[in-house]
């Protein structure tokens, strides 16, 4: 066998086993604010991608938001909750970064959404529990740097720009 060809069938080989070699599974974290308005949260997270331990498809999306928007949040805690969006308001809301985790990220990722979906009543607090804070807590199980000092727990764009800014190298 002549040298050229030994490289052509080694070449078809790697690609063969390319083919049939399973994709590295993985969950894309995207970090998203929505511009201040009448829909709720102003800040949450979608992830998407596969798990690698058992190859279950992720699609979701989760916010912290309070129960009832009114002036009572002005106030004090009011009644709180993780909320999922719909997709048209995904698609109006504005993607800052992305975050790619492995299965033990995605499940503390998980564990968080549900701390923060248990938690006692009233749990929403627009100075110390609000949309930013949940999402904060969730950059920081991503293995984000985060400024707990931040003085932009009430812009959720300028937030999520700060950390981003914390963060070279985020998409």
């Amino acid at each position: 066998m002549t040298r050229g060809l030994r490289l052509i069938l080694f070449c078809l080989a790697l690609f063969g086993a390319a083919l049939v070699a399973p994709a590295r599974a993985e969950v894309v974290v995207s970090f998203y604010s929505h511009d201040f308005g009448d829909r709720f949260p102003h800040s949450f997270i979608v992830l998407k991608g596969r798990l690698d331990a058992t190859g279950e498809a992720i699609d979701a999306n989760y916010g912290f938001t309070a129960v009832t928007v009114s002036p009572a949040i002005l106030w004090g805690s009011v009644k709180g909750k993780v909320e999922s969006s719909k997709p048209d308001y995904i698609e109006k809301s504005d993607r800052q970064f992305d975050v790619r985790v492995d299965d033990a990220t995605y499940r503390r990722l998980m564990a968080k959404v549900a701390e923060w979906r248990d938690r006692e009543q009233p749990s929403y607090s627009l100075n110390k529990r609000n949309c930013v804070h949940f999402v904060m807590e969730l950059a920081e199980i991503a293995g984000l740097r985060v400024n707990r000092n931040s003085k932009l727990f009430k812009k959720p764009k300028s937030f999520l720009i700060e950390v981003k800014g914390l963060n070279p190298g985020l998409e």
